[in-house]
Formats: C-alpha cells, sequence, structure tokens
C-alpha cells in the first residue's frame, strides 16, 4: 500500500508538473511567456510615464490546420507607453457548421519583453466556444510594465510582436481540455522551442 502511494504521489508530482512550469512562466515572463500575475495590476502601475519612449506592438494570428475558423487581429499594431494601458481585438469566425471549442496560446518577442508585458483581460485566459457560424471579437486589454526602464537589457525595445495561435481543443486522459496538436507544436506556438526544459509530453 505504500509503494502504491509513492507512485500516486509521483504521478501527480509529474502531472502537475506542466501545468506548475506554465503558472511559473505566466509568474516570471519566462521564455516570452506575458504576464498575468494579479499583482502586476495595481493601480499605481498602470499609469503612462510620461516622456518615455513609446513601444510599437504589433499583432500576429495563427491556426492550426484542423480548427476550421478565421482569425485576424482588427488591428496591425498600438503604440504605447510603459504603463499605459491598451484595449486590442481579434476576430474569430468559424466556418464550420458544427458547434467548437478552441484553445488560444500566446508567446511574446523578443523574449526580455515577457517579464514586462502584461495581460489584465484576454480571450486566452479560458476556451473559447463557436457556435456553427459564429463570428465574434475577442478583447484583449495589456500594458507594458513601467519596470522595463530600470532593465537596461531591455529599456532599448521599441518593437514587440504579440502571437496568438488558435487550436482546435480536445479532452486529454484527465478529462481536461488541451489544444489538439502535438506537444512539440504547442509549446512551440508558446515559445518555448528551443528551450532544453520546456515540458514534454511525458510529463503529462
Amino acid at each position: 500500500m505504500y509503494t502504491t502511494a509513492v507512485i500516486f504521489v509521483a504521478g501527480g508530482v509529474t502531472y502537475a508538473a506542466v501545468p506548475l512550469y506554465r503558472m511559473f512562466c505566466s509568474a516570471t515572463g519566462f521564455a516570452g511567456t506575458p504576464i498575468t500575475a494579479i499583482g502586476k495590476f495595481a493601480p499605481d502601475r498602470l499609469v503612462p510615464t510620461e516622456g518615455a519612449n513609446r513601444i510599437r506592438v504589433r499583432f500576429n494570428s495563427n491556426i492550426s490546420e484542423a480548427l476550421p475558423w478565421t482569425f485576424t487581429p482588427q488591428q496591425k499594431y498600438v503604440d504605447v507607453l510603459p504603463g499605459e494601458t491598451s484595449l486590442a481585438f481579434y476576430k474569430a469566425k468559424n466556418n464550420s457548421d458544427k458547434d467548437i471549442i478552441g484553445i488560444a496560446t500566446y508567446n511574446v518577442t523578443p523574449d526580455k519583453i515577457g517579464p514586462y508585458f502584461a495581460k489584465v483581460e484576454c480571450f486566452c485566459f479560458e476556451e473559447q466556444k463557436l457556435l456553427a457560424g459564429e463570428e465574434v471579437d475577442m478583447p484583449l486589454l495589456f500594458f507594458i510594465d513601467k519596470d522595463i526602464l530600470d532593465d537596461h537589457s531591455a529599456n532599448g525595445v521599441t518593437d514587440v510582436v504579440l502571437s496568438y495561435t488558435f487550436f482546435r481543443a480536445r479532452r486529454n486522459k484527465q478529462g481536461f481540455l488541451e489544444p489538439d496538436a502535438s506537444e512539440e507544436v504547442v509549446e512551440a506556438s508558446k515559445g518555448f522551442a528551443g528551450y532544453e526544459n520546456a515540458p514534454k509530453v511525458e510529463d503529462r
């Protein structure tokens, strides 16, 4: 019984490794993962830094071949000051005759901007269900943390690309929704390609 318990606990730790790894990336900005930590959203952080150079944020969209949707940004780019919140939109349409659930992954380049790119609200925080033929606007509220001005390796960044990839959703063995694609493809869409310690499919 003790051995079984140890195996069960070990299995639980292994299964938790991937979501914990992604939580770490979302909290620290590792591998270009935009920040989603709540502490970054204090009111005094959301004040434009006057006199600072504006940063151009370009919007990119990709879609899995298995997902019969169209998915496009509604603006090519916006120019923002550090600390300034900005609202952007993507448009998605289900081109099939069936209801489909999709899941979006995201990353920002260059990687060094990740610790300072923070999302307040985003369609990527949960799966999205589109009815057959349905078209929707998907909002994104974000800001670039003013701490970037104190980082000499990043404060020269003037051009940023925010990329989203939508995948058809499927249920894994544990019953949770996940992107219906190979682990390598999904991790690459998050900017983890080439990182030695990125989560692997065998870690699930």
